[in-house]
Order: structure tokens, then sequence, then C-alpha cells
């Protein structure tokens, strides 16, 4: 990546030499290069939320910024490429979602998430360290920013306007008006769940903002909860990607001697399970893991692992994490441990199923979705 502040090898995260998907695109090289244009003095605390592997924050190693991500995996990126840089450790503060923002803004960098909740959520809890001198610039290709989009910044922080588009990508310029009293966090949202989907009818689900589905329950969800295994005997349990947690917090409800660790990639989603299943007063044992996916899991630790793979990362549509996590699910099962996965009925998981365990079988189905079940011979 050529930047104003030098070239740059970056990666994402895991790296993979086949990966075709490049660690930045046309909206990380136009707000890098307005920042140097326009002289943007970069000597205060400069901080870049959702730089989506690192290359924002590896640019500008030099001025000391922190990041804010909701992602284990940008984390990880951002690490490497830091490292591949000899930036010294500490350079950059990393921060999470989840950690309290700094108390003071000079430069905030937005690269507009996928998810609009997520960008009100940070907008709000970042508005009290805005003041009036601030330089506020957002970030994105064009079909990422939407009227919606620009509404907020307005809401929240003060006027916004747009840049033209170069390369398909844009800014959003925002000046803060600190008169402006933004109004009172929505986040996290709590609603209950319907009822005929086994032990969590009628239970509490608590959603932070960016969480999949966070204001119902959506309908693959709903359709692997009616066909969940059924058992006891104090399982060992994974919850894998598990969103705001109503999967495994199900199979604790019906198995109060079940183990169930909880993990995902999203510091947004291991709070909402931890949340969701707190909420629920759940007697059993949990463990809740912000990580790769089952990577640090003993192998031949695991019973039963749950699993609704994501199959897109930010914009790209893509199998490689639901491979990882099939193949992360071998490795920790323990002989004759199983692994029930639910998706589209078009993403073909019975095929990688098979060529990874040797077996599939069809547990469920309807026009849009299936059930599979894996056995780890």
């Amino acid at each position: 990546m050529t930047t104003p502040w030098g070239e740059l090898a970056l990666t994402r995260f895991p790296e993979d030499p086949r990966d075709r998907l490049r660690a930045w695109d046309a909206s990380d090289e136009y707000l890098l290069r307005y920042l140097a244009q326009e002289g943007v003095p970069l000597s205060g605390t400069v901080v870049v939320v959702g730089d989506r592997w690192g290359a924002l924050v590896t640019a500008l190693a030099e001025h000391r910024p922190a990041q804010i991500t909701d992602s284990h995996l940008t984390q990880e990126a951002t690490r490497a490429n830091l490292a591949r840089r000899d930036v010294e450790p500490g350079a950059v503060r990393l921060l999470t979602t989840q950690d309290p923002p700094p108390g003071r803004i000079d430069v905030l960098l937005v690269r507009v998430p996928k998810s609009l909740a997520l960008l009100e959520d940070q907008l709000l809890r970042l508005a009290p360290a805005v003041h009036a001198g601030t330089v506020v610039v957002g970030t994105g290709m064009v079909k990422e920013i939407h009227t919606s989009t620009l509404r907020l910044f307005e809401r929240i922080l003060g006027p916004t306007r747009t840049s033209l588009a170069e390369k398909k990508a844009r800014l959003i310029f925002c000046t803060p008006d600190p008169a402006l009293e933004p109004p009172a966090s929505p986040w996290p949202y709590a609603y209950t769940l319907p009822d005929g989907i086994g032990a969590v009818s009628g239970r509490t689900v608590v959603n932070h903002a960016g969480v999949f589905c966070a204001e119902r329950l959506d309908i693959g969800t709903r359709f692997f909860l009616e066909h969940l295994p059924s058992g006891g005997g104090g399982r060992r349990v994974v919850d894998l990607g598990c969103g705001n947690g109503v999967v495994g917090t199900a199979v604790a409800l019906a198995d109060p001697a079940a183990e169930v660790l909880f993990v995902d990639e999203s510091f947004q989603a291991v709070a909402s399970a931890e949340a969701t299943y707190k909420a629920n007063g759940v007697p059993g044992h949990a463990e809740f893991r912000v990580g790769d996916g089952l990577a640090g899991v003993p192998s031949g630790s695991v019973d039963l692992v749950l699993n609704n793979p994501p199959f897109h990362s930010h914009q790209a549509t893509t199998d490689a994490t639901a491979w990882r996590m099939f193949t992360g699910a071998r490795r920790a099962l323990r002989p004759g441990g199983e692994l029930w996965v639910i998706g589209n009925r078009h993403l073909g998981y019975h095929v990688k199923l098979r060529k990874l365990f040797g077996n599939s079988r069809l547990v469920a189905s309807d026009p849009k979705f299936v059930v599979l079940k894996a056995v780890k011979r």
C-alpha cells in the first residue's frame, strides 16, 4: 500500500498466501491522502475507529494513534502489520469497542462500518471526548455511505458533508457542535424471545450494537433453536461464533450440567452473550472468550460444537471463515464428538463437512436452511 508515510506491506489475519483480498481499499488510501494534502495536524490525540485490518494506524503509527475496533482479527492483523513496519510496542493503543475511550480526541478518523447501529453506538460513546476543534473525517466506499450514515454524524456530532468520490470511495467531513446534546444511547438492547423455540422460549436476549440481528431473532437461529441436539451428562459444549449467545444459553438451560464455552471474534458479541447468559440466571458453568474460532482450545477436549458460520468478511463473500471454523471444530472435538451447523441451503456446507469429517447427516431442513451434523471418527 502506497501512502504519504511510505510503502506498507499489509496482510489480513490469519495470514493466508492464497487469499487475494487486500488488507486495505481505496477509502483507506483516500483518507490518508487527504490528511497529508490538507496538512491536518496530528500532534494531538488521534483516534481511529473501525480500521479494518490496521492499515490506517500502521500508516499513522509515528503519531501514536489509538485504534478502536470490535474485531479480534483486526487487532491481530494490526499487531502483525505494525511489527512488519518495526513500530515500537505501545506506539499504537489497541482498544476495543468495550473499552473506555480516550478522554479527549483531537482528530477522529472513522472507517464507516457495515453496521449502522455500531456506528451510532461508537459515535455516542466518543461524543463527550470531541471538542469544537476536533477534526472529524469519515471514510468508506460509496456503497457503504448512505443518507442515514450522514444523519448519524449530524445528529450526534454536528454539521456533516461529503467529498466527491474517488475510485468509488468517499470522505465524510463533520464539524463538531459543542452545543449539540447527543441523544441517549439505545444500546445495549434487550427483547423477549417468542414461544416454541425450546428452552429459551420467553427468555431475554441482550444485544450490544453491531451484533447480527440485534433487534429480533433471525429466522436461521430460530430454526436452529428448534432442532438443537438433546442430551445431557455434563457435556463440554462450544457455541462457536456465538453472537448474542442465545444458542449456548439454550443448551445451558436444557442441560444445567453442561459446560458451555461462548466464542466469537467480536467483542460486542461476546459481551452480548455474557449479558444474555446472566440475564437468564442460568445455573451452569460458562466461559466467554474473544478469539479466532477455537484457537487455544485444547485438541480433543470438546463434546459438541454448535455453529452458524458467517459467509461475509466486511463486504466480501467468502467461505474461508466457515472452513476455519469447521477445521478448528474437528481438532477440538473428542472422538465421537459432534459438530452441528446451520446454514443457507445454497452454501453447500455438507460438501465441506464430508471432505473434512468423512460424514455429514441432514438433521432438519426447510426451503431456506439446513441443519447438518458431522461426527468425529
